[in-house]
């Protein structure tokens, strides 16, 4: 092997890895919503958990980046620590998948039949598949599968690079001998566990393996004690994710690393036991592509079913190493690791955001009470869930700018528009809850109160705005489009309701009914209802954007209002409904 030839094999090595990272990333955007659901629906169960970690892990290509998002999701209290500990089990098995793939560069057959399974017969015609897609299609998800079947064809081709440069040293007596030096259980662990916490990839230090031991002159006792050691590597992606999270979250890194360490040390000393007393000839034969996949497999198998009855103990382990603090850990409800998942990532923005709608939508019900009802403890409360719409805001703001500068499909582009467009409507709405509180304060403090006609025409427009606010977050909630379309014409009759009372209480100040203190406190209170409802339309106005693929509000809007009969006969059954 010459200087060239080393230059080869490091060019092999870099698209290798490449195409690992592309064809990765790429089936992660393209298996996001099947994620979202996968996920969402995952119970307690211990199959559950790791079916659904195996699942996750052999779709991704990555038991690195499963764990990644499994602390992200213990971190943002969508998975618990017990959930977490099966899942991960699993994302081991799942990542073996990559290694058999692998194996296929090691067929030689006369077969014809047989030889099309060899990638270097198919991966041409994959990568020209993937390159029509990518540079042809402008669907997202076919361009995305076209960089799936591109990172495909360039990490088998830099595969076969790395294997045919690193061919030549099966004469090379020194390259001989260090592979006779990693026979040594220790020693072998310890190369595999830092080649894999270097490049952060199991899966790829397995095909850098497999790579070397087509010269022939890697063997299975070397090859073993490398695996055990590879698993061990790779807990270092969860560990450096797992910094700045709550206690949980770093409890589930330190349950993937207790995974791979504990099952590692126990299958080393069986190994070490079987190789001393029976010394199996089959541990001196060259290691061969496929055997290399099936001894990462078994190994995996066997540390599963070793440490699955063990689950609960290895939570109160977990526990003792992470202990609870005297102050309270503060849950993070928009985790960043997430972001290189978009799916998942506005997955989680919107279900914080309904958090933040239940919380405007409450205060806004219970101040629109407090002229009848009013106590401090319900002020107060009005308040905090104002101030805490606040924060919500804030952080779904910031959170949904770095989603967009991701790589984002257009159905997910759009998605993220609809909650930056809906948080301001929200937050605006508990602002308006508060300012009727204090108007309600006011004519508390000066002893003031309105006519009885007047609180009849209150109650009125106060069951309008209810069934708005309701119509407005079931919409939201479920993003349901035939209840979005009964908005806006609920809101035009609410506009012509705000003019009305507006009018009458005009004509009962200049007939002396009411002063004109108390009649700038009404002019405020149905001002602010009023623009309750537009943050409504507003809301619903999101929803049927996305339906339409139109993020033009005003356009939507204005279509809403002239869409034909449907408007027309809500607009008449409200207008019934909430006459005065």
């Amino acid at each position: 092997m010459d200087f060239f030839d080393f230059l080869t094999m490091l060019g092999g090595l870099c698209l290798f890895l490449f195409g690992m990272n592309v064809m990765g990333q790429s089936l992660e955007r393209r298996a996001g919503n099947g994620l979202k659901r996968i996920l969402g629906r995952l119970t307690g169960s211990k199959v559950g958990g790791l079916l659904t970690g195996l699942g996750v892990t052999a779709v991704i290509q990555s038991s690195s980046a499963t764990t990644v998002m499994v602390v992200g999701f213990v971190n943002s209290g969508l998975m618990t620590l017990g959930q977490s500990i099966y899942v991960i089990m699993g994302a081991n098995i799942g990542t073996t998948v990559t290694a058999w793939i692998l194996s296929l560069a090691g067929i030689d057959s006369g077969n014809i039949w047989i030889t099309l399974l060899k990638p270097s017969s198919f991966t041409p015609i994959l990568a020209l598949i993937g390159i029509v897609l990518y540079m042809f299609c402008r669907s997202d998800k076919k361009k995305d599968t076209g960089m799936i079947l591109l990172g495909f064809a360039t990490l088998m081709f830099g595969m076969e690079t790395m294997s045919g440069a690193v061919a030549g040293l099966k004469d090379v007596p020194e390259f001989a001998q260090l592979f006779v030096t990693f026979s040594n259980p220790v020693l072998g662990v310890l190369v595999g566990a830092l080649v894999t916490a270097v490049i952060q990839s199991s899966s790829a230090s397995v095909g850098i393996l497999q790579a070397l031991a087509s010269t022939g002159v890697v063997s299975y006792g070397s090859c073993v004690p490398i695996i055990m050691g590879q698993n061990i590597g790779t807990c270092v992606t969860a560990l450096l994710s797992s910094v700045g999270t709550n206690k949980n979250a770093r409890r589930a890194a330190m349950v993937h690393l207790l995974f791979n360490v504990i099952g590692a040390t126990l299958l080393l000393t069986v190994f070490c036991i079987t190789k001393a007393i029976f010394a199996p000839a089959i541990l001196n034969e060259s290691a061969s592509l496929v055997g290399i996949a099936t001894i990462h497999s078994l190994f995996n198998l066997l540390c599963t079913l070793i440490m699955l009855p063990l689950g609960g103990l290895l939570q109160k382990v977990v526990c003792l190493i992470v202990p609870d603090k005297k102050q309270d850990d503060k849950q993070n409800e928009l985790d960043e690791r997430l972001i290189v998942t978009p799916a998942l990532a506005i997955a989680q923005s919107r279900n914080v955001e309904i958090k933040m709608a239940d919380d405007a939508v409450s205060a806004l019900r219970d101040s629109m009470n407090v002229f009848t009802d009013y106590t401090p403890a319900m002020a107060e409360s009005i308040r905090q869930r104002e101030s805490l719409c606040d924060h919500y805001e804030d952080i779904l703001g910031s959170y949904l700018i770095k989603i967009s500068a991701a790589k984002l499909g257009e159905a997910e582009s759009e998605q993220v528009t609809a909650l930056l467009k809906s948080i301001g409507d929200f937050e605006r709405i508990s602002d308006h809850a508060v300012n009727i509180l204090e108007s309600a304060e006011e004519l508390r403090d000066k002893g003031l109160s309105f006519t009885e006609t007047a609180k009849s025409e209150y109650n009125v427009l106060k069951s309008a705005i209810e069934e708005v606010l309701s119509l407005s977050l079931r919409a939201f909630t479920g993003n349901d489009v035939n209840i979005a379309r009964k908005v806006e014409p609920l809101e035009e009759v609410i506009d012509g309701l705000k003019e009305t009372l507006r009018t009458r209480h005009i004509c009962r100040m200049k007939e002396g009914k009411c002063s004109i203190e108390v009649g700038f406190v009404w002019s405020d209170i149905i001002t602010n209802l009023e623009r309750v409802s537009d943050h409504c339309s507003n809301i619903a106005g999101c929803v049927l954007d996305m339906e339409q693929h139109n993020m033009d509000m005003h356009k939507t809007l204005n279509s809403a209002k002239s869409g034909g009969k449907d408007f027309d006969m809500y607009f008449e059954e409200y207008s019934k409904k909430y006459s005065v």
